[in-house]
């Protein structure tokens, strides 16, 4: 089973603690990559470090980031190649993230999701695989 890396800044740090936790009850196995409490970080610190471990080695399965929007977040892990972060708000964008665009990190925005929605969205964008065919060559072009 692959890890699944998990970051988020001061704002989405309970909802990552949240999610953290709900993983790890479903046997999932994860690798936190901070913050460690909530204090006043940068969120582009956090989406970066956790773009280049997902990149850098091949036994980690998805990515999931935090912040208050969700937006920042994707913006800043959407600038490393080989990313395609998904910002997701309900359950088809979840999964229209992975089954078109095979996003490999989900973000979600803690003052815009609540904790059950945010907990379905992850699932349904971790065990949704890609459909490949017509998505494979729009992929490409990224």
């Amino acid at each position: 089973m692959k890890k699944i890396l998990i970051a988020s800044d001061h704002a989405g740090y309970k909802l990552k603690e949240f999610i953290k936790k709900y993983l790890i009850k479903k046997n999932k196995l994860i690798e936190d990559l901070g913050p460690f409490k909530k204090t006043k970080v940068d969120y582009p610190d956090y989406a970066h470090k956790l773009s280049k471990k997902l990149i850098k080695h091949n036994n980690f399965a998805a990515g999931i980031l935090v912040c208050g929007s969700g937006t920042g977040m994707s913006i800043t892990a959407n600038k490393h190649r080989k990313i395609r972060a998904a910002l997701c708000y309900d359950l088809k964008s979840a999964k229209l993230s992975r089954l078109h665009n095979n996003a490999n990190v989900i973000t979600l925005g803690s003052r815009l999701i609540n904790r059950n929605t945010a907990i379905k969205c992850v699932n349904i964008f971790l065990t949704t695989k890609f459909e490949g065919g017509r998505h494979r060559k729009r992929i490409k072009k990224i």
